[in-house]
């Protein structure tokens, strides 16, 4: 039987209904807030890990970057729990859809362009245009810093896109070819075996580390407008 490569990609459904809202808000469950005056292990946990990355993302920001603390936070641990929520057998991976890391990208980096506008207009404008340019090479620099300009967020999504298709593609591949072997040579099939599950683990890094390069490069753009 031929199974369609990209079946797991498509968007759920429950009784014809679209569940795609559900498993986005899913995640927001597992990182509840303490109400406790002495946390367990696992809030403190969380708490460090969260003051960890906060601190060093943020380190670079002045005070005005620094307001956006909670977002990039509430981004990457997003982004992050989705993709390993994302590697559980018979689950569907969000981040996997274009039009979703698009929806995240776009309105983020137009907040920082916003801002560069609002509060570094001179600076700002100054990007499209490096300082000694030969008068002839003006016009189409212009162009090409433009383009490179609206080509930020579309990089964004993409790059996260890409990186979480393909390993779940390699998975799937693996996987099929594991069983496949099972019947014709045992010995092929446990070597098959033990790649997928070396894949499976780089799959779990790959999951946080998209998920802090997507937050790391927002935060860029951020600093380059502030």
């Amino acid at each position: 039987m031929n199974e369609n490569l990209f079946a797991s990609f498509a968007a759920p459904t429950m009784m014809g209904l679209p569940i795609v809202i559900l498993i986005v808000l899913f995640p927001s469950i597992l990182f509840p807030s303490p109400d406790r005056l002495i946390n367990n292990r696992l809030a403190s946990i969380q708490q460090w890990l969260i003051q960890l990355t906060s601190k060093q993302m943020l380190s670079i920001h002045n005070h005005k970057g620094q307001t956006w603390a909670l977002m990039l936070m509430s981004l990457i641990l997003f982004i992050g729990s989705t993709n390993l929520l994302g590697l559980l057998p018979h689950s569907f991976t969000p981040t996997t859809q274009l039009s979703m890391n698009l929806g995240m990208a776009i309105p983020l980096w137009a907040g920082t362009v916003i801002t560069g506008f609002r509060y570094k207009t001179k600076t700002s404008l100054a990007h499209f245009l490096p300082q000694g340019t030969p008068l002839p090479l003006i016009p189409m620099l212009v162009i090409i810093e433009t383009i490179s300009l609206f080509i930020q967020p579309m990089a964004l999504a993409v790059r996260l896109t890409a990186n979480i298709t393909a390993g779940h593609l390699l998975i799937h591949l693996i996987g099929g070819a594991t069983l496949a072997l099972m019947d014709i040579s045992t010995t092929t099939a446990f070597i098959t075996f033990i790649i997928l599950i070396l894949l499976t683990v780089l799959e779990f890094a790959v999951a946080l580390i998209q998920a802090y390069v997507f937050t790391l490069l927002v935060s860029l753009y951020l600093h380059d407008n502030t």
